[in-house]
């Protein structure tokens, strides 16, 4: 795995903007290269943040948005039209508003009544959804992510796996159910460490100086059980997008120039 890069940007809306302008930029690259690029999205205030950025672009013109697959990192198990819904919440931000092909958006699955207990199917069901998916080429169970988008709470949690978990020990399952989650909803379903970890490219965006130890205790060598975030790693890059406030207890020499 490749050393971390790392962006420091003065403001959480120049962070978004910038992610945006970045993955319009990817994606326009993938696809003149003749790929169908293969996107995980993440929810969270700068997760969504980064779509309505792209939505207010004329840059997102530049994609062709019918030839672009969606997935997502983790979820909330609440019902479909649940506002906390990071499928929802994505859909009202960026993707009701291009034109994308339906059959190419592969959300979780929802508590269609079920209850927490229905978190575990859902788990399985993506977990097919992905191996489908997946190419010979792949080497394994989920497809070779293009971009995987993860924001990072204030213990260092991604996604929905949460420090000292039995997600974090996951080594098998590339998509588990969450109970008990430290903040609501306490159900959730998620990608694990190892799946994150096929992806070719994993940004982690995250702002605030809530967040500002559990970057520098990441970035710093800190184990995956105790900070989860820093299992995070991208097969060919792994890109740390922070305001000034999160990269603030950062040391000196690891900071660049502050866009």
């Amino acid at each position: 795995m490749a050393t971390p890069d790392i962006a420091v940007h003065s403001h959480p809306n120049v962070l978004a903007a910038a992610a945006a302008a970045r993955l319009v930029t990817r994606l326009v690259d993938l696809q003149a290269a003749g790929n169908t690029p293969k996107i995980v999205l993440t929810g969270g205030s700068t997760g969504i943040a980064v779509l309505e950025q792209i939505r207010a672009s004329v840059a997102r013109d530049a994609v062709d948005w019918s030839r672009v697959e969606f997935y997502w990192g983790d979820e909330r198990f609440v019902p479909p039209d649940d506002p906390e819904r990071n499928e929802k919440q994505a859909r009202e931000a960026l993707l009701d508003h291009i034109p994308v092909d339906p059959a190419k958006i592969f959300p979780m699955g929802a508590d269609t009544g079920t209850g927490p207990g229905g978190a575990e199917a859902a788990a399985e069901e993506y977990a097919a959804v992905l191996a489908r998916a997946a190419r010979p080429e792949d080497h394994g169970p989920v497809p070779s992510f293009d971009v995987l988008m993860l924001g990072m709470g204030e213990e260092g949690h991604t996604a929905s796996v949460f420090p000292h978990s039995p997600a974090v020990y996951e080594t098998e399952r590339p998509v588990v159910a969450v109970h008990g989650c430290p903040k609501p909803p306490p159900t959730r379903v998620t990608l694990t460490l190892p799946a994150i970890r096929r992806a070719a490219e994993v940004w982690i965006m995250t702002t605030g100086e809530s967040k500002a130890a559990a970057v520098a205790m990441a970035l710093g060598g800190a184990g995956e059980v105790a900070i989860p975030v820093a299992g995070a790693r991208g097969r060919r890059r792994t890109l740390w997008l922070l305001d000034r406030a999160a990269a603030s207890k950062l040391p000196r020499d690891l900071v660049p120039p502050i866009a």
